[in-house]
């Protein structure tokens, strides 16, 4: 063999042995990565477990939890159909009263015509069944709202229809004449007095 020949064959012995070298350290460095990765994700140790009456007591705790949270429910939907009920018979109240309105208006129209009359027992008569309206109509949460000439227009209690000149210095603004009477149910007004102010 020629010393060329053995030189040649030197170096490729040696640089597979290089390359089986370097094969080795990445399968040796992926190795120690895979253990540590490993050891990363092992799971911490276990907590002590607990005595039979810290586990009752962690249940009563969780159910007085539950319990509490459905007792603050209930309260809450309690408290919201009330509040809609009572919305609902006001509503269906207000709707039966605006609707009795006209009929309060027709007999303050009869009787102002009834007192032009001599019969007095007819008066009375009638005078009677529209107080008892009135009363009935009172009980159920329904006012007359309190107007009268003299008194200062106020936009926000008053609807004036129309306006004409004072008959004197001191009705500029006020009201004159009271056309339809206002009427409140509870707090709310439902039919604002329409008036005639001074100018």
């Amino acid at each position: 063999m020629s010393k060329e020949n053995i030189t040649s064959e030197d170096k490729d012995m040696k640089a597979a042995d290089a390359e089986q070298n370097k094969t080795s350290e990445k399968e040796n460095q992926d190795k120690a990565e895979d253990q540590h990765k490993a050891d990363d994700t092992e799971t911490p140790e276990e907590q002590p477990e607990l005595s039979k009456e810290e586990e009752l007591q962690q249940q009563l705790d969780e159910k007085d939890n539950k319990y509490l949270r459905l007792f603050a429910e209930f309260e809450n939907y309690k408290r919201r159909t009330s509040k809609e009920r009572v919305e609902l018979f006001k509503t269906a109240s207000q709707d039966v009263m605006q609707s009795m309105l006209p009929i309060l208006d027709d007999f303050d129209r009869a009787m102002a015509e009834l007192k032009k009359s001599e019969d007095d027992s007819l008066i009375q008569g009638i005078e009677l069944i529209n107080n008892k309206l009135r009363e009935t109509l009172k009980s159920k949460g329904l006012e007359v709202m309190p107007v009268s000439p003299g008194d200062v227009f106020d936009s926000e209690l008053h609807e004036a229809i129309t306006q004409i000149p004072a008959p004197s210095e001191d009705m500029k603004g006020k009201i004159i004449d009271v056309v339809e009477q206002g009427y409140t149910l509870g707090d709310k007004i439902i039919r604002y007095p329409k008036v005639v102010t001074g100018k």
